[in-house]
């Protein structure tokens, strides 16, 4: 999920990414040729297209297996079966396989997977859009399926079927258009994006790459952490700014006194202590900050 809001302000700007998408790692860099043993099966040949699907070979290059979406299959040259149903909501991965004997490659069947919308999820599309946060949900899954989980969460905006790439192209198209924006994510397929966008929030149970890419992590996976690290920067920035103001105020009006000689030392260094009280005091209020869940202060 990506959002987008006005510039942000001093406290909410981070180093930039660990990967810049320049040194994100391609498909054409990654082996092509790993062996595995799954569920006894040695498998040879196995390749990766990420955000698409995997192939392999088995019993000693006899079948190569294909596993992934209906784009992939396509473009493997393999025709999905009309007759065979796909269940609602789920996202569909399809298994087929291609034998030397036999062609083209048959589809063998398919996987229905589907998530579970975290609890946490509409209250934190509700508060974002009550901080003038607009949400856009970016994901690899049919429309239907997207639109589902859009209209349950409240995202303001969906785009179905995109690609990794094409997440992080998405990123660059808004900042473009002078958004600031930050994206939310924890799987493989998030880290381009992380790395493009402004400010990435990735969830300390997601891929490691994800990790390492964002610039915050949050440690519990819960979607509610998105707001509050949002909301928590914006006050430490309302507080920067208010103790500048003081800083000045005391050294304004200080300042010309004691060069007129109007400014007893006495005076002067009480001045001084009673600014950096102040300063303390002001910043301690934050203690009073409490998370969007009610049970977390700082």
């Amino acid at each position: 999920m990506i959002m987008s809001s006005a510039p942000l302000s001093a406290s909410e700007t981070f180093p930039e990414p660990v990967l810049p998408p320049t040194q994100m790692p391609q498909m054409s860099e990654m082996p092509k040729m790993i062996e595995l043993d799954i569920f006894g099966m040695h498998c040879t040949g196995f390749a990766s297209t990420l955000g698409k699907g995997i192939t392999g070979l088995l019993d000693d290059g006899a079948r190569r297996v294909f596993a992934g979406s209906a784009r992939f299959m396509t473009e493997q040259g393999i025709t999905i079966n009309d007759d065979i149903a796909t269940p609602e909501q789920s996202t569909a991965v399809w298994i087929a396989e291609a034998r030397p004997e036999k062609a083209p490659p048959q589809i063998l069947g398919m996987i229905g997977l589907s998530d579970q919308i975290k609890p946490g999820a509409a209250p934190a599309v509700a508060a974002l859009a009550a901080d003038h946060i607009r949400t856009i949900l970016l994901s690899g899954d049919t429309a239907d399926i997207v639109a589902a989980v859009g209209k349950q969460v409240g995202i303001d905006q969906i785009k179905a079927g995109v690609l990794p790439e094409d997440k992080a192209a998405e990123v660059r198209a808004l900042q473009e258009s002078g958004q600031v924006v930050a994206m939310v994510g924890d799987g493989v397929n998030d880290a381009p994006a992380l790395a493009t966008a402004d400010v990435g929030i990735a969830m300390g149970s997601g891929a490691d790459i994800a990790v390492d890419t964002a610039d915050i992590t949050l440690m519990k996976p819960s979607p509610e952490r998105v707001v509050d690290a949002i909301r928590i920067s914006r006050a430490t920035d309302d507080k920067i700014k208010q103790n500048l103001f003081w800083a000045f105020i005391y050294n304004i009006v200080a300042l010309p006194l004691a060069a007129s000689g109007n400014l007893s030392p006495v005076l002067a260094g009480a001045a001084m202590a009673l600014s950096s009280v102040s300063v303390v005091t002001n910043s301690l209020l934050l203690r009073r900050w409490r998370s969007i869940t009610g049970g977390l202060k700082v």
